[in-house]
C-alpha cells in the first residue's frame, strides 16, 4: 500500500471531478494525479531526501504530499509559526531537501546548505510542465516512511514522528468509504498542513472523492462565508476555531446560515462543554463528531459520533449528558487500555495512562525507533479513563499530573468540576510549587461575561464535590487562556504566570 493508491483510484473513477479549490483556482482529480507525477520527476532529479513544505493551505499542499509519495521520499510539512532559529534548525535536520515555500516564510531565514527552495507559484508551474516526463509509479514498500512530522518541542528538541504508508492507509481504508462522497460534496480544510489532522483531511477527502476547499488562514467570518459560497458539506475544526465561530455569531447577532453544511468534526484539544452545546443549538441540522487521535496514531482513534451528540444534548440525565465531554469510543480497528503506573490494566472509571494498539498506530520516532511494547501497545502519554459503557474521557497529559504529597491528581477532574460553576467560562489547572506538599493545585479561571465569583466561592465549589486535596491552593482570574493554534491550552505559560504572582 502507498498513499498514491487513494489518488489513483479517485482519478481513475472521477477524473473530471474537482479535487481541490483554493483562492478561486481548482484542480480536478485527473489534474492532481498528473501534477503529482510531474513534480515527482523534478523531486527525483533534485537528489533530495525529503520534500519539505513551509507554507499555508493551498493547491500546492496535496500536490506536494502525493508528489513526495511518487518520488519515494518522506513528506515533511513544517510549522510556519515557529521562530526563526527553530525553523532554521528544522531545515538543517532535513537537508538535503526540496522545499516548497513562499517569500513570506523563507525570506527571513538563513537557508541551510542542501535546501533547494521552490516558491509556491514556481512549484505549481512545474506541476503543469509538459516538458517533464511524469513518474509512472510510486517506488518502495508499504513499510517505507510516507510522512515525517516534528513534535512541538516544548520540552526540548522536537522529535520527528514517523508515519509509514501502511499506517496511514490502514487508517484510511478502515474509516473511509471509497467514492462515498457525492459530486456536490465539499470539505472545508482549515487545519494547518503541518498537523496530522490536515494531512488526514487531504487523504480522507481524496479517497472519498470529495472536493477539498483549502482555507489558507482561519478567521471565523471567512470560515462561515466560505461555507456559504462553496456550499461546504463537511468541515474539521479544532476547539478554538469552533469557539471563535460561536463568539462571532453571538457578537454579530447573525444566524449561522450554512444550509449545505451537514457534518462538522472537531478534535486536537479539549472541547469545552459550553461551546459544543452552543454550536449544536446554533447549527441544529449539523452532525457533530468528536475525533480524538495523535500524530503517532495516524490521526483518529476514537469517535463520539453524531448520535452520541444528539442523545447527550437532549438528555437530562447527568450521566448521559456527560458523554458530550468524552471523546467517544475506539474505532473498530483500535484497542484501548488504561494502565496504572506499574503498567497494570485498570477497570472502568479508573483513571490512568492511555495505551492504544492497531494497524494505524506507528508510535515511532526518527533516530529513537519504535515506542511500541512487545505486544504492540503504544503509550500515548495522555491520561484518562473508560466508563462502564466504553466511552473514553481525557484527563490531560501524563506530564500535567500534579503530585501532591505523593498523591497523583489529574487536572482534568478539577477542570470538569469548575466548569460546572455557573460563572465559569474556561479554566486550566496546573501544578504550582508548595513547600509542604511539593506541588499544589493552581487554577487559572475565565469568568463568563458579567458573571462574578470569588476565590473562596470556587474553592468551596471544588471542596463540596471533590476531596480537599483537589481544592486549588492558588487561583487567578484571566480574560482568556493561552491556546496554541490547534486548540491546546499552553499550561507552561500558565505555570509561569503563577510563578510571577508567587
Amino acid at each position: 500500500m502507498n498513499l498514491v493508491m487513494a489518488l489513483e483510484m479517485a482519478a481513475e473513477c472521477f477524473a473530471d471531478r474537482i479535487a481541490v479549490t483554493s483562492d478561486g483556482k481548482s484542480m480536478t482529480y485527473g489534474e492532481l494525479l498528473t501534477a503529482a507525477r510531474t513534480v515527482a520527476a523534478d523531486i527525483r532529479a533534485s537528489g533530495c531526501k525529503y520534500v519539505g513544505l513551509l507554507d499555508i493551505n493551498g493547491l500546492g499542499v496535496p500536490v506536494a504530499l502525493f508528489g513526495a509519495a511518487y518520488a519515494g521520499v518522506p513528506y515533511v510539512p513544517i510549522n510556519y509559526r515557529l521562530t526563526k532559529p527553530e525553523l532554521e534548525a528544522l531545515l538543517e535536520r532535513i537537508a538535503p531537501a526540496y522545499l516548497v515555500t513562499d517569500d513570506t516564510y523563507i525570506n527571513p531565514l538563513v537557508v541551510p546548505a542542501g535546501i533547494q527552495v521552490i516558491k509556491r507559484d514556481e512549484f505549481l508551474i512545474k506541476a503543469r510542465n509538459t516538458a517533464l516526463t511524469p513518474v509512472d509509479a510510486a517506488p518502495g514498500e508499504p513499510r517505507d516512511i510516507a510522512i515525517q512530522l516534528f513534535t512541538s518541542g516544548t520540552t526540548g528538541q522536537p522529535k520527528a514522528a514517523v508515519l509509514r504508508h501502511e499506517n496511514l492507509m490502514s487508517y484510511i481504508l478502515g474509516t473511509v468509504e471509497f467514492g462515498g462522497a457525492a459530486e456536490e460534496d465539499a470539505a472545508l480544510i482549515s487545519v494547518p498542513p503541518y498537523h496530522i489532522a490536515g494531512i488526514s483531511a487531504v487523504l480522507s477527502s481524496t479517497y472519498a472523492c470529495r472536493r477539498m476547499v483549502q482555507l489558507p488562514n482561519f478567521d471565523a467570518a471567512t470560515w462561515l462565508q466560505l461555507c456559504r459560497d462553496e456550499k461546504v458539506s463537511n468541515a474539521f475544526v479544532v476547539p478554538t476555531m469552533l469557539s471563535r465561530v460561536i463568539d462571532h455569531l453571538e457578537a454579530s447577532g447573525e444566524s449561522a446560515n450554512v444550509p449545505s453544511l451537514r457534518a462538522v468534526a472537531y478534535g486536537g484539544g479539549k472541547m469545552p462543554l459550553s461551546v459544543i452545546e452552543k454550536a449544536m443549538a446554533q447549527m441544529p441540522g449539523v452532525d457533530f463528531t468528536n475525533a480524538y487521535g495523535l500524530t503517532e496514531t495516524s490521526s483518529t482513534i476514537c469517535l463520539l459520533d453524531p448520535e452520541d451528540h444528539r442523545v447527550g444534548f437532549a438528555s437530562q440525565d447527568p450521566a448521559i449528558r456527560k458523554r458530550l465531554s468524552s471523546v467517544g469510543k475506539p474505532l473498530g480497528t483500535i484497542e484501548i487500555e488504561i494502565r496504572d503506573e506499574d503498567g497494570k490494566p485498570l477497570g472502568a472509571e479508573e483513571a490512568g495512562d492511555i495505551y492504544v494498539r492497531g494497524g494505524q498506530v506507528a508510535g515511532e520516532y526518527l533516530g529513537l525507533g519504535s515506542m511500541l511494547d512487545a505486544n504492540g501497545w503504544f503509550p500515548t502519554r495522555d491520561r484518562g479513563y473508560l466508563d462502564s459503557y466504553g466511552y473514553l474521557y481525557l484527563d490531560g497529559r501524563a506530564d500535567d499530573v500534579i503530585v501532591r504529597g505523593g498523591e497523583n491528581i489529574s487536572p482534568g477532574e478539577i477542570e470538569d468540576v469548575l466548569l460546572t460553576h455557573p460563572a465559569v467560562s474556561d479554566v486550566a489547572v496546573v501544578a504550582v510549587p508548595d513547600e509542604q506538599w511539593g506541588e499544589a493545585v493552581g487554577a487559572a479561571v475565565v469568568l463568563k461575561e458579567n458573571a462574578q465569583a470569588s476565590v473562596s466561592d470556587l474553592q468551596n465549589w471544588v471542596k463540596d464535590r471533590l476531596r480537599s486535596s483537589r481544592v486549588p491552593a492558588a487561583l487567578i482570574f484571566k480574560d482568556s487562556l493561552p491556546y496554541n493554534e490547534m486548540g491546546k491550552v499552553l499550561r507552561r505559560v500558565i505555570k509561569l504566570e503563577f510563578q510571577k504572582t508567587s
